[in-house]
């Protein structure tokens, strides 16, 4: 019966420890839920975001790249320095800034779009990040390179916020 009773009173204690462990396991794990959310699902949000600014950025300076290829430059602009631009941007038409447009446009979209194809909570909320990103980069570039002023109420007003919503709106997953 002693031998029994010191079984029983072992077996209680290593329950007790089990039980314990399994309460500070589950702590543990609800440290890594926010609001419902897994951590996990939040870095894949983060991650996404991030891969869309990149796409985004990509896609943007492709179209730069491109641009004066197809619309050259002023004759005698030096647009491979910020300096260059700065001195020569006076020379340029409106047809000149299609391209920048477009690029900022474009960036935006994709990277929005991307983000909203693969981030199932928040994709919205996740585009808009892509957007507020590269209107920040879009206004840094404006304070840095002086434009005309419809070239900045244009590109401000259009390239980004709208495109991120319209990046949303065509490329989120439809469930």
């Amino acid at each position: 019966m002693v031998t029994t009773y010191f079984a029983d009173s072992e077996f209680k204690s290593q329950k007790l420890d089990l039980q314990r462990m399994s309460f500070s396991i589950k702590s543990s794990l609800s440290l890594i839920h926010y609001k419902g959310k897994s951590m996990i699902k939040v870095l894949k949000i983060i991650v996404f975001v991030l891969l869309g600014i990149v796409l985004g950025s990509i896609v943007n300076m492709g179209i730069i790249m491109v641009s004066g290829k197809i619309i050259p430059p002023p004759e005698g602009a030096d647009v491979t320095t910020m300096e260059g631009l700065k001195a020569s941007i006076h020379r340029f038409e409106p047809k000149h800034f299609l391209f920048p447009f477009l690029a900022h446009a474009l960036g935006t979209l994709v990277g929005s779009g991307f983000v909203s194809r693969f981030v199932t909570s928040h994709a919205l909320l996740s585009s808009f990040v892509v957007g507020i990103f590269f209107l920040i980069g879009g206004t840094i570039n404006i304070l840095m390179l002086p434009s005309p002023l419809w070239f900045i109420a244009l590109d401000l007003v259009g390239a980004y916020l709208p495109m991120s919503y319209l990046g949303w709106l065509v490329f989120q997953k439809k469930e």
